[in-house]
């Protein structure tokens, strides 16, 4: 890539991946093994979700760290993962504002300062643990089956294996103009020559084209055998595969005789162009004008004599490629059939079934990686500890960007101020007489929370404030929650809850009696038990998930709380056990 403004020349590329998410991570080991094999080498590499290396690390990333500050600080250097911190204006604080660093800037901190930029042990193990494997890894990715392919195909994978990879894109992703060149008998791969062969595919490869149910037009040419056939799997395999490169080939640019339009349609002449236009070459000329059309035409013959394309370039297009190579290979039919008779066995594709269990095992695998391992045997499932838990997660600050889980407990305690909460009650009770309406002087009638004083202050002067200590509003508001819990006590609500016990037996909310002569009654109303109610609710949305995801496994297994399986509701009838 030539120099864009102020990044450097350098070596770049661009991968298609598709749902082969593992494609992505094998060009993380090349990137890799390319800056060890050669040091003075820095490499960074991203997709179409941003800085990736840092998502897949995302639990042991330190906290000034954010998609908005993360660009241009991560880089592979001497086969090492490197991320070049922000400058530092404290002793322990970081302006999480400070911009982003160029390429060059970037690349200078390297050169100078790669010992101190190496990111932490556990966020290399985090990315590594992903390219662990390879190259042997390779081998275990690919699957070979037998399909049964027109001799023009079989002739072009023997050239270019790797052009598989683009036909099963073009049937995968086909849509109902692709299918037009599909409702006609084959004009590149007819169907009348066709033999059997052993073709390479990557596994994701393979599941793609082998789960897509597809029926091909008999105008095609194509018929497939009885599926109690032996072979019915690789005509299937063949056919899906034949279209997928007719679908190709009938995109070609080549269809079309006019060689010009061949050269000035690649990625070069677009990239030839752009260059131009920022070098000012057509002089502020309006497009489609006279002038600039003729400096166009000027552009465009001296492109065409100085770049030899396709031949020489590095960005043909599959279809390009396929017809090229249909024109320069020669196609020995006998030869083909005599390879076909003695074909070595397929792979077996029994991993294509994921049974329940294995599934369950794969993700126990991977809620290992995050969270300490346990021994089911040795697992004490203490309900106390689930209570706690959860009120250290309730207890958290959050944000706009989430809560955070209660992992450590050496953090820092919250703080209270006198002076704010003060003034918070004075907001909410009202303790200027001025802000208070007649409700709310009914309500202290009602409740006799004025004394016999404030009739008189109001009487003579009704402005004179009133000082008020925070223990008195702390002592108004609990008298308001307490006739709260009276009031409540009377409905549903109350009666839901469960309470502490007294004594041998346990005391519910709801009182027998109500009216203004229960007081004493309501005096002995028995707390709520809060770790109960919560433990109650938390085991009762549980048993609702039924073994699937939900917000309550999804919350405690965050906090590193991992509640057994509801046995209560399998077996027999028996009672379950409180």
């Amino acid at each position: 890539v030539p120099r864009p403004g102020e990044t450097p020349a350098h070596i770049g590329g661009t991968t298609l991946f598709g749902d082969n998410v593992e494609d992505e991570w094998f060009i993380v080991y090349l990137v890799r093994e390319i800056t060890r094999e050669f040091p003075g080498l820095a490499a960074r590499i991203d997709d179409n979700d941003g800085e990736f290396l840092l998502i897949e690390a995302a639990d042991f990333l330190p906290k000034w760290l954010n998609p908005e500050n993360s660009e241009n600080r991560v880089f592979f250097y001497k086969g090492e993962l490197h991320i070049i911190p922000l400058s530092e204006t404290s002793e322990q604080d970081w302006d999480l504002s400070a911009p982003c660093p160029t390429i060059p800037e970037a690349l200078a901190l390297l050169s100078t300062h790669s010992e101190e930029f190496l990111a932490a042990e556990p966020i290399r193990a985090a990315v590594y643990k992903r390219i662990d494997g390879y190259p042997e890894k390779i081998q275990a990715s690919l699957h070979r089956a037998h399909c049964y392919l027109p001799t023009g195909i079989v002739a072009v994978l023997r050239q270019r294996p790797s052009l598989v990879a683009a036909a099963v894109r073009a049937f995968y992703l086909r849509d109902p103009g692709d299918l037009r060149a599909c409702r006609r008998p084959f004009r590149t791969f007819p169907a009348d020559q066709r033999v059997m062969t052993l073709v390479t595919f990557t596994r994701c490869l393979y599941a793609q084209l082998v789960q897509q149910k597809f029926v091909p037009d008999r105008r095609s040419g194509y018929t497939l055998p009885a599926p109690s056939h032996p072979q019915y799997r690789a005509y299937q395999l063949g056919m899906k595969l034949a279209h997928g490169f007719e679908i190709l080939c009938s995109k070609s640019s080549k269809v079309a005789p006019d060689s010009k339009r061949n050269v000035l349609s690649s990625p070069l002449w677009e990239r030839f162009l752009r260059s131009l236009k920022e070098k000012d070459y057509f002089k502020g000329e309006m497009e489609g004008s006279a002038k600039y059309l003729e400096l166009l035409h000027m552009a465009e013959d001296h492109f065409q004599q100085s770049v030899d394309v396709p031949e020489n370039s590095v960005e043909v297009s599959p279809s390009d490629e396929i017809l090229a190579l249909l024109q320069t290979t020669s196609i020995d039919l006998k030869e083909l059939e005599r390879q076909a008779a003695c074909l070595p066995p397929e792979d077996d594709d029994s991993w294509l079934d994921l049974t329940p269990d294995a599934l369950d095992q794969m993700l126990k695998e991977a809620r290992s990686e995050s969270l300490p391992s346990t021994n089911d045997e040795e697992q004490k499932y203490d309900l106390e500890t689930v209570a706690e838990s959860m009120k250290a997660f309730v207890s958290k600050v959050s944000t706009h960007e989430g809560a955070e889980m209660p992992w450590s407990s050496d953090e820092s305690h919250v703080t209270f101020d006198v002076d704010s909460f003060t003034k918070a009650l004075d907001r909410i009770l009202g303790a200027d007489s001025e802000e208070l309406d007649s409700d709310d002087l009914d309500e202290e009638e009602e409740f006799d929370f004025s004394d016999g004083d404030d009739e008189d202050l109001d009487a003579g002067n009704p402005r004179q404030e009133q000082k008020v200590s925070p223990e008195e509003l702390v002592g108004s508001l609990k008298a308001y929650m307490n006739e709260m819990d009276r009031e409540l006590a009377q409905t549903n609500v109350g009666k839901s809850f469960t309470t502490q016990k007294r004594g041998v037996s346990s005391v519910k909310t709801a009182s027998e009696s109500a009216g203004p002569d229960c007081g004493a009654e309501d005096a002995e109303l028995a707390p709520v038990d809060v770790d109960m109610n919560l433990v109650a609710n938390l085991l009762e949305s549980y048993s609702a998930q039924a073994g699937l995801a939900g917000p309550t496994s999804n919350i405690l297994q965050s906090m590193g709380v991992n509640l057994p399986e509801n046995t209560d509701l399998t077996g027999s009838s028996s009672p379950a056990v409180q």
